[in-house]
């Protein structure tokens, strides 16, 4: 056995100050702050600590230029301690891809990209023969553990002139393999209105929050009604900011209009990471976090709610006899300008940053 190691003086999101006692990996003991017993104690005291922050959306294929990184530069050295690749990889590449998770201490998962060459190119459904079906199928059977959904991104500059049929397509292999689908939304055509209709409960809209025509909000900021049927039916909504994707003034219309947090994700890659806009993890939350969200509002979209979606609630609690996977965060008043991805800036004067995790039992500080 292990020594136990004691995380001392966290904060859970509620206010409740907290001991996290972890032996041989797992979480042993959740105790009153200060009482927790063990040889290694770190004191994180003005620390918060929530269940390891999940992304749904980011891209972990370095060798794919320009969507693309190295796993733990966008997992865990960023507070993140699980990340879904969003359909860097179809069918042609994503047995490297799960290779590559052996050699991370980030957890990864991946959504499939119904093309076979995935993101090797931009314009992927650009060409039917690229969506091989009995190719995804295979693929599906062989990793099972690792796929979580299949990708498809419906806007102009991916399908071309193939529209809204690489779509219907994957609704086809969506049944098949039993597997929900992730679809990507941006410039038309395919329109919105052919788009959010064919989706259905457990499907998930990425980049829900853009701002390029095309969007899921009228010209008075008004939700379309293809999207308040879409959010009844239980389609799920995910943010995946991006380089191009996520608009302060559109997102300050779904909350003015009432439109809650699912999952916030960052569609996050070496040149968004390293230029902006979107940074880390913590930046994206700060931004929700101004937007008038509560802590836990913007904390349970990126733990419960992405661990629900992915069919594992462990990954989002803190729960004695679990694999220790947590995030420690502070919340800094210092004033700070956070920019989308149009270059719209807001200054808030609450940011979130990630200072450590416990990934898989391992403290790692970031």
């Amino acid at each position: 056995m292990k020594e136990p190691l004691v995380l001392r003086n966290l904060k859970l999101v509620n206010g409740e100050a907290i001991d996290i006692v972890i032996i041989d990996g797992k979480i042993a003991e959740i105790t009153t702050a200060g009482s927790g017993r063990g040889q290694r104690i770190i004191d994180c005291s003005g620390l918060y600590v929530s269940s390891g922050w999940i992304d749904l959306h980011a891209h972990a294929f370095p060798e794919f230029e320009p969507y693309g990184d190295e796993i733990d530069e966008i997992g865990i050295k960023l507070g993140v301690t699980t990340i879904v690749d969003a359909g860097s990889c179809g069918a042609d590449r994503i047995a490297a891809l799960a290779a590559s998770k052996q050699h991370a201490r980030t957890n990864l998962f991946a959504f499939l990209n119904i093309s076979r060459v995935g993101l090797q190119r931009i314009d992927e459904l650009s060409n039917l023969q690229w969506i091989d079906t009995n190719k995804v199928v295979q693929a599906v059977n062989e990793h099972k553990d690792f796929i979580v959904g299949l990708k498809a991104r419906i806007s102009k500059s991916v399908v071309g002139e193939t529209g809204i049929e690489p779509l219907r397509m994957a609704l086809v292999l969506s049944n098949e393999t039993s597997l929900p689908l992730i679809v990507h939304i941006g410039s038309g055509p395919p329109s919105i209105e052919e788009i959010i209709p064919l989706l259905e409960k457990g499907d998930v809209i990425t980049h829900y929050l853009h701002g390029k025509e095309n969007n899921l909000f009228n010209d008075q900021g008004n939700p379309l009604q293809v999207l308040v049927d879409a959010i009844e039916r239980g389609v799920h909504l995910d943010v995946g900011h991006g380089t191009a994707s996520f608009s302060f003034k559109i997102a300050e219309a779904a909350k003015q209009h009432g439109i809650g947090l699912n999952t916030i994700s960052t569609d996050i890659y070496r040149g968004n990471r390293l230029n902006g806009p979107v940074h880390n993890m913590a930046n994206v939350l700060s931004k929700f976090l101004h937007l008038g969200y509560s802590l836990e509002e913007v904390i349970s979209a990126v733990t419960t709610n992405a661990a629900n979606w992915l069919g594992k609630p462990e990954l989002g609690r803190i729960q004695v006899g679990d694999v220790a996977n947590l995030t420690l965060f502070a919340i800094k008043n210092d004033p700070i300008t956070l920019v989308d991805s149009e270059g719209d800036k807001r200054v808030a004067d609450r940011s979130i940053e990630a200072k450590g995790v416990v990934a898989n039992g391992v403290f790692i500080e970031c």
